[in-house]
């Protein structure tokens, strides 16, 4: 055996630190999860994760099979209950008995395969600065990665959890987000079911549906052609339009809503979805541009040359050999743009008076309200937030094509 060097301490270090990082984030949603209140014993997770980590690194990489991670996630939990006096989260076993286990071993595992993937390859024998500065890398990615899927995922949690809340749960425990699933799904979603019933988010959701499909088609109808004229056409000004496309947005929205709300009371289009229909495209249209014409350029010309001498015209040309070879931009386009919609609230706001007509991000707004329970405001953030999420995994591998697409040439 090879002895220790810099990146075996290091390793110690790191093991130390993310047991105190995952102790307290476990016990944290172990709080969540119950309702009871653990304390995080961070002193006695840094000990076990240290001690993890010295089983695990102390042999080298192709020696860390999976029975030596049981063993140090088996280290870290006999650690952590002798150090904590038998109270690994803040609270005897006796109490919660199932749980704490459940999530002690969330934790160990937490802490041995976090610890894996930061020292993977690398222990002693591997002492090169280079691979010191791999392992610190890791670690600091690890942990960025850590802090936000937290900063992501917990605002979502404690949303949906209050949304399956009554009021009076909510206010004896407000750290409480345990749901009891005795109660039968009439209970549990009640608040979802009066939205529906009693605050017409049904006409919210088709408003907020129709309104943002629209704006999609329309943004597209007048983007593609314009990216690809800015993208393959030739003509005077051609570079100062591809270049200052964005220039819009460096105008505050706020700063647009008096005219136009004046000029659409004038010609009445204010309070009616029209009117957003004129507004939306008009912030849509740049950021569509921009996106696509970077693809556009990234088409091999000669495939469009090649029609051409073919016979076919320029819109058969884009119709038959440049949009087919555009739908990974396209789709990613058409979902940035129906997020925007969708999500746009202060045009909404300042345009829309009658409830009928309200997208539902305005409806979400009038929940805001201390007559309106928490929990509605909270299931009415839960319904305009899994259409889009849903949306957005759908088409993630399309979104991230159109993005990276054209950012060689062009």
């Amino acid at each position: 055996m090879t002895r220790p060097g810099n990146i075996f301490f290091l390793c110690l270090g790191f093991g130390a630190l993310w047991g105190a990082i995952w102790t307290i984030i476990v016990t944290l949603l172990a709080l969540f999860v119950s309702g009871i209140a653990f304390q995080p014993q961070v002193t006695s997770g840094a000990l076990a994760g240290l001690v993890a980590a010295i089983l695990l690194v102390w042999h080298r990489p192709a020696r860390r099979t999976p029975a030596l991670r049981m063993l140090s996630g088996l280290a870290f939990v006999l650690v952590l209950a002798a150090v904590s006096g038998a109270e690994p989260l803040g609270q005897p076993l006796g109490r919660y008995a199932f749980g704490q286990l459940l999530f002690v071993v969330i934790l160990a595992a937490a802490v041995v395969q976090s610890l894996h993937i930061t020292a993977r390859d690398l222990g002693p024998g591997r002492e090169k600065r280079y691979n010191v500065e791999v392992l610190c890398l890791r670690f600091l990615k690890g942990g960025g990665l850590v802090a936000f899927t937290i900063a992501v995922a917990l605002p979502f949690f404690v949303m949906v959890m209050m949304s399956l809340k009554n009021q009076q749960l909510l206010l004896s425990n407000p750290l409480d987000f345990s749901i009891d699933f005795g109660l039968g799904a009439g209970t549990l979603l009640r608040s979802y079911i009066e939205l529906f019933s009693e605050y017409r988010f049904g006409t919210y959701l088709l408003n907020s549906t129709l309104v943002s499909i629209a704006t999609v088609a329309i943004t597209l109808f007048f983007a593609v052609p314009g990216a690809y004229a800015v993208a393959r056409l030739r003509f005077p000004g051609q570079k100062f339009l591809s270049r200052s496309i964005l220039l819009i947005y460096m105008v505050p929205m706020i700063v647009l809503v008096i005219p136009l709300y004046a000029i659409f009371s004038q010609l009445g289009l204010r309070n009616t979805l029209w009117g957003l229909l004129f507004v939306y495209p008009a912030t849509t249209i740049p950021v569509a541009l921009y996106m696509l014409q970077g693809y556009f350029r990234g088409i091999p010309a000669e495939l469009e040359e090649a029609g051409l001498m073919d016979g076919l015209g320029r819109f058969d040309v884009i119709r038959k050999i440049t949009l087919p070879l555009a739908l990974p931009a396209l789709a990613s386009v058409a979902l940035y743009v129906f997020m925007i919609a969708w999500n746009e609230f202060l045009f909404a706001f300042m345009f829309l008076d009658n409830v009928d007509l309200y997208t539902l991000s305005r409806g979400i707004a009038e929940l805001n309200s201390s007559e309106v329970p928490r929990q509605h405001l909270m299931a009415g953030a839960v319904i305009a937030t899994v259409p889009v999420l849903a949306l957005f995994l759908w088409f993630e591998r399309f979104l991230v094509a159109g993005l990276t697409a054209g950012s060689v040439k062009g």
